[in-house]
């Protein structure tokens, strides 16, 4: 199981701080989200009953991706201030557990968990733990992408048949779509005028942005030339789309195999007020 991590910090912290009340330690620190993720993650260990686990961290706001395009996530605001320090408060937790948490500066947390699930599915099965819809781009014979939902224990587990019958998509059409109707959570525009609707109904016609694109005079006049028009956009956008799956990182089976480490997890739970969660790690599904 690849875990996303950013995506399940950001989750929790919201899901626990809604009320404005932030879960903090004697000292002042806030740790609201690092106790959420915990409970997300054993969650999800207890239904998936993986044999190895990896967390994955993005490592930075400036990547390839930025470079490409300046705006890109320039939209979004900037983290709450209580969340700032569990950043790094959620990576000491998960070593103490004895999970690897891997990242690489220049690359988004995506990059790196499409690049493992692409290693690690040549011998074995890869769950993804997330909830970025992106990911399903990832989706193989041996990779599902675990999208967690509204909800405790509330999972969407895709695969190429759910991914078609709920999407009417296979996985490579995740990123065709991003290409034509762009991404406003990322703040990139794909082609200005063409939203979800249209672009689904184009690949569902012509399969890809390159069948778009050999039957432009096929398509009504609106349409084609929203497209000529943003042709460069659409093929960045496209680009931004795409989760690299060659990162330069590795982690061999041995590294992650999940054996968790109880006594340091349950000092680390102990030190950050955490008591209400060590039968939590009593519990867990372990396979060492």
């Amino acid at each position: 199981m690849i875990v996303d991590g950013m995506a399940i910090l950001f989750r929790a912290f919201y899901a626990t701080s809604y009320s404005g009340y932030i879960r903090k330690t004697s000292s002042g620190l806030p740790t609201n989200a690092v106790y959420g993720f915990i409970q997300y993650f054993f969650d999800a260990i207890n239904t998936f009953k993986p044999s190895h686990v990896i967390c994955c961290w993005d490592m930075g706001s400036t990547t390839f991706r930025t470079e490409q395009y300046s705006d890109y996530k320039g939209n979004r605001p900037k983290p709450p201030v209580e969340l700032i320090p569990q950043f790094d408060l959620i990576k000491e937790v998960v070593a103490e557990m004895g999970i690897p948490n891997i990242g690489l500066v220049g690359y988004e947390a995506d990059d790196c968990m499409g690049t493992l699930a692409n290693q690690l599915s040549i011998d074995s099965e890869v769950y993804i733990l997330t909830g970025d819809h992106d990911m399903l781009q990832l989706v193989s014979e041996r990779v599902k992408v675990v999208i967690m939902k509204k909800g405790k224990l509330n999972y969407a587990v895709y695969d190429s048949d759910l991914l078609m019958a709920e999407k009417q998509l296979k996985p490579l059409q995740v990123i065709d779509l991003k290409g034509f109707m762009g991404d406003t959570s990322d703040n990139y525009p794909g082609v200005r005028g063409i939203g979800e609707k249209i672009a689904l109904k184009l690949l569902l016609e012509y399969q890809s942005v390159e069948g778009v694109l050999e039957n432009l005079d096929k398509l009504p006049k609106g349409v084609r030339t929203k497209i000529e028009e943003n042709l460069e956009m659409l093929h960045l956008s496209r680009n931004l789309a795409t989760i690299k799956v060659d990162v330069p990182i590795k982690c061999d089976l041995n590294e992650c195999m999940w054996s968790l480490r109880k006594e340091a997890a349950i000092r680390k739970f102990e030190e950050l007020e955490f008591g209400g969660l060590v039968k939590v790690l009593e519990s867990a599904h372990c396979i060492a």
